[in-house]
Order: structure tokens, then C-alpha cells, then sequence
């Protein structure tokens, strides 16, 4: 059986991001998943209703929708800005949330999503995973509840070339990879 297909999206467009590094590490770490890293965040621009349709999207977003739609799961990583997502990822999750045609389907509809965090504060990014899970029950994608990953004070978590070396955070980083595998599996994906 061939591994299933993970498209892992950084809310984070910084180039030394910790959640960037978090998801190398799920490459790294992971339970023989196919993860790919998404790099075309900093290319989707603000969400207009105006163009979502097939006919007038911008290709970015076209390409990001099917990413999303022939991915098996979604591990998304979020820092954490004044308590919420960054403005960039919940951008990119409005284009993929829609079809006002009611033709094109909806790509996040019950797809197993895994979220996780960094940030350099003491409680990490709890907020923002708490407002990414609000925003995933409206598309009612599939969600990981446990375990969660909260990488705080995440400049002590890893080294300077930007490996993750904590020990608790790798072995959260692969349950969360196994909770996204069993959901997967019992979505009956493939």
C-alpha cells in the first residue's frame, strides 16, 4: 500500500520560521506519510468572492484547491499573531472553504486535518490553534483532537540550523502523525 498523501501548509511566510521547521521535522519524524510541504502561501492573494469561481480564480488559489482536494490529510502548523492565525493562512483557508456554484465541491469537507504550533512565548500558540479548530468546524473538516503540539518557547526546541532536537516535541510531533493516520484510515481515504 502506497503511504498517503499529506499536504503540510506553514501559516508562517518567515524564512527561519519554527513552524516551518515543525513540519520538516514531521517529514523527518514521521509514520510513513507522504508529506509535502506547500510553498505558495506568500502567492495566494486576498480573498475575493468576486473571483471564486472556476472560471475567474487566480491560478494559485486553482492549484492550492487541488493540492488540497487530492491530499489524503492537511498538517498545518501556525504560529501565533495578537492571539489568532496569521492573516495569510485563514486567507488561504477562505479560497479552499467554497463553492458558491454548488458544482466544484468543497475540498476541507470532511477532510482529516492535524494542527500543530510554534511560537517563542510561554504559551505557545494555543490561541491560534484554538481559533484554527473554530474555523475547521464551519468547514467540518475532520480535526485531530489529541494529541496537541504546542511547541512553546519554541527557539529552545530547536538547533541553530533549525532541526527540532526536543525530545517530548518529536514524540508529540509523531502521535499527532498517528492520530492523522488513523483518521485518515477510517475516512476510508484512497
Amino acid at each position: 500500500m502506497t503511504a498517503f498523501k499529506i499536504l503540510a501548509i506553514s501559516g508562517s511566510l518567515r524564512a527561519d520560521s519554527h513552524n516551518t521547521a515543525l513540519l520538516r521535522a514531521a517529514q523527518k519524524f514521521n509514520t510513513g506519510l507522504d508529506i509535502e510541504i506547500y510553498q505558495g502561501l506568500r502567492e495566494i492573494p486576498p480573498y475575493d468572492m468576486d473571483l471564486d469561481n472556476s472560471q475567474r480564480r487566480p491560478a494559485a488559489v486553482a492549484e492550492l484547491r487541488r493540492r488540497v482536494d487530492e491530499a489524503d490529510g492537511l498538517l498545518i502548523a501556525t504560529p501565533e499573531f495578537n492571539y489568532s492565525i496569521p492573516g495569510v493562512l485563514k486567507n488561504a483557508i477562505d479560497w479552499v472553504s467554497t463553492d458558491w456554484t454548488k458544482t466544484e465541491g468543497l475540498p476541507l469537507l470532511h477532510k482529516p486535518v492535524a494542527i500543530l504550533g510554534a511560537a517563542p512565548t510561554n504559551f505557545g500558540s494555543v490561541r491560534a490553534q484554538l481559533a484554527l479548530r473554530q474555523v475547521f468546524v464551519w468547514t467540518e473538516s475532520d480535526v485531530v483532537v489529541k494529541p496537541e503540539v504546542i511547541a512553546f518557547r519554541s527557539h529552545e526546541r530547536f538547533d541553530d540550523e533549525g532541526n527540532l532536537v526536543d525530545e517530548a516535541t518529536i514524540e508529540l510531533l509523531q502521535g499527532l502523525l498517528t492520530a492523522l493516520t488513523a483518521k485518515i484510515e477510517r475516512a476510508g481515504r484512497r
